[in-house]
């Protein structure tokens, strides 16, 4: 099992996705929860790619903090 931080966007009237530890797998969403679903499906499937390709999988390592101010 791997771990992976998602980042979710409200992008106009719908939202996007991404994770700062996969490089180009994003997803779209027209709900928050539509977002979060279809990048669950996005990573796992560029990591069937990256291991069909013979690549390493990368580790999560980053994170995400509030500030406050």
């Amino acid at each position: 099992m791997h771990r992976f931080l998602i980042i979710i966007e409200k992008a106009g009237s719908n939202y996007s996705a991404y994770s700062p530890d996969l490089p180009g797998c994003i997803a779209t969403g027209k709900t928050r929860e539509d977002a979060e679903e279809q990048m669950h499906e996005a990573i796992a499937f560029h990591i069937e790619g990256l291991k069909e390709d013979g690549l390493p999988i990368p580790e999560g390592s980053s994170s995400a903090s509030w500030v406050l101010v």
